[in-house]
């Protein structure tokens, strides 16, 4: 099966719904970027992952800093290091291939396959950052100037983007992209989730756990509602320490939820049920 007429609908580790894979071919269909938002935590890395695994695609991976910059993905010339090399009399400073260093770009844009390529967290990076990768995704292309050449792609990466929604991205970025927002998870979505992670876990248990998991992010006042990926690991040491499902909504002095550590994140939130706790005893006296 050639990759236009491969498609993506999930795997058997990622519990991916029909908006998302809609999402997903519809970006393969138009070979345009996949801009996914979501809050963090919500699996939008995870999914270039899965597209990769389950298209049988090898994957690159470029992980976005406050720091980075857009010619990184591209490539760095180090001459630096080609002066000293000449100070030296080495003899590889007559190629001067040797001293520029592939970005994930060039490397997504030389191999011989098709390769999915991630770039992590966008909006961490400065405001411009965008806006500088514009051409090389669009034409996929860019030139090298120490080179005095112009590398293409040879084959058309797949490129997912992800963004946290820290900050809002350039208009003309966004119009090269195919755009989804991952919701978080309704109840029932959130429950196979669990299945995946924890094949055969007591249904009680979970009904019980993902019952008090909601009340939890829907809390008014929460300073950071609770992921996925930490209801996933909350509900892990409920399994651990063989919490019954009858005594996990037993309220505790504080009434903070048992092992609440996998879910609350900071002390304001930590303060916000404590402070809740104090008013339901004031009331009940």
């Amino acid at each position: 099966m050639s990759d236009q007429k491969k498609r993506f609908a999930g795997t058997a580790s990622y519990v991916a719904g029909a908006d998302l894979t809609t999402a997903v071919n519809a970006a393969i269909t138009l070979e345009r970027p996949l801009l996914v938002k979501g809050e963090p935590g919500t699996g939008k890395t995870e999914l270039a992952k899965q597209i990769s695994q389950a298209l049988g695609l090898r994957m690159l991976e470029w992980n976005v800093k406050s720091t980075t910059k857009a010619q990184q993905g591209l490539y760095e010339y180090d001459a630096v290091s080609r002066l000293r090399d000449s100070q030296l009399g080495e003899k590889k400073v007559q190629d001067i291939r040797n001293y520029i260093k592939k970005g994930k770009l060039w490397e997504a844009f030389e191999t011989d396959e098709k390769v999915v390529l991630l770039i992590d967290e966008i909006d961490k990076a400065d405001i411009e950052f965008p806006n500088d990768l514009l051409q090389e995704l669009d034409k996929m292309e860019f030139y090298c100037y120490e080179l005095d050449e112009t590398i293409k792609a040879k084959n058309r990466p797949i490129v997912i983007i992800t963004s946290n929604n820290e900050k809002e991205l350039p208009d003309a970025f966004l119009r090269r992209c195919f755009f989804h927002y991952i919701s978080f998870p309704e109840a029932d979505i959130l429950n196979q989730i669990v299945e995946v992670h924890y094949p055969g876990i007591k249904q009680r248990l979970v009904r019980e756990a993902l019952t008090q998991f909601y009340e939890v992010r829907e809390t008014p006042g929460l300073k950071k509602k609770p992921s996925t990926s930490e209801a996933l690991d909350w509900i892990r040491l409920l399994v651990a320490d063989d919490v019954d499902p009858e005594t996990l909504r037993e309220k505790s002095t504080n009434a903070l939820p048992k092992l609440h550590g996998a879910l609350l994140k900071n002390e304001q939130d930590v303060h916000l049920f404590e402070r809740l706790a104090f008013m339901a005893r004031r009331s009940n006296t």
